[in-house]
């Protein structure tokens, strides 16, 4: 069986089977206590760069070449290095992956769920 890697919103509550709570965004989410997260770590270094974020807007028509150039990021040594942290806690599972982002499927957190669930 592959890895369990989950992508939720930051603002849903928790639930059974979440396992580990990754947080993926590089901005703190608005209007969200570190309490009400419920997060075990902030992964702060595995976020798109600032310059990646703002170029795609989340516009889905830029969604694949998002993943491309972020794909390429990743192979950054400071991300590369928290990638295979969150590969680590995905190998037991389960692990869930939470970002601020309304649309998650078209978000960092999408990628990397892709990335550690294959």
């Amino acid at each position: 069986m592959g890895r369990v890697v989950r992508v939720r919103r930051v603002y849903d509550g928790v639930t059974d089977g979440d396992g580990e709570r990754v947080l993926v965004d590089r901005v703190w989410p608005r209007g969200v206590s570190k309490e009400e997260a419920h997060l075990d770590r902030w992964e702060k270094d595995i976020a798109p760069s600032t310059e990646l974020r703002k170029w795609y807007g989340h516009d889905v028509d830029k969604f694949e070449e998002f993943r491309r150039r972020y794909d390429a990021e990743l192979k950054d040594p400071e991300r590369a290095a928290a990638l295979d942290r969150l590969r680590d806690e995905a190998d037991p599972g389960p692990l869930t992956l939470l970002t601020a982002t309304k649309d998650v499927d078209h978000s960092q957190a999408a990628v990397l769920a892709d990335i550690l669930g294959s």
